[in-house]
């Protein structure tokens, strides 16, 4: 990121964080400025790669995955290779939704959902399975009490 923000730029973050699909008109409106620079800020934005994308979230449980898990991966080996093999292979596994490496004793956590216990325990084998995999531990999530995927921009102060 080479751009300095602005207090527009991190008006218009902070809008489009919270609705994707605001028009610009009504962007630039909420921001105080013209749809027109409005308009340009967002396209700057996404071009220096503050906006990565847009997307609908969506509610797993409605959509039928009940189960959301969290695994912790241990692996045998952290020769670089290794690690990004294994981060290959979870890259393909459908039931990942998300993977993070970690410092520490887990190499890595992942952030599973699955329609079912029975799918979940199907893909752990196949995990336990995978290459330079030592051990896995999972936790069962019983009830998620804060969902924020969005970035924390009021603790951004503008510079410049």
């Amino acid at each position: 990121m080479s751009k300095s923000l602005d207090e527009i730029d991190l008006k218009i973050l902070n809008e489009i964080q919270a609705d994707g699909r605001i028009t610009n008109v009504e962007l630039a409106k909420r921001v105080g400025i013209s749809p027109p620079p409005c308009l340009r800020r967002v396209r700057t934005l996404e071009e220096e790669g503050y906006i990565r994308g847009y997307r609908g979230l969506l509610d797993p449980p409605s959509l039928g995955f009940d189960v959301t898990v969290f695994a912790s991966v241990h692996l045998s080996s952290q020769a670089d290779a290794d690690l990004r093999a294994f981060e290959e292979f979870v890259r393909h596994e459908p039931l990942v939704r998300e993977c993070w490496m970690l410092s520490g004793e887990i190499d890595f956590i992942l952030k599973c959902v699955a329609p079912d216990m029975a799918t979940f325990q199907n893909f752990v084998s196949h995990l336990t399975a995978a290459p330079h995999v030592r051990n896995v531990r999972t936790s069962l999530v019983l009830h998620n009490s804060k969902n924020a995927p969005d970035v924390p921009l009021e603790l951004k102060v503008p510079q410049g």
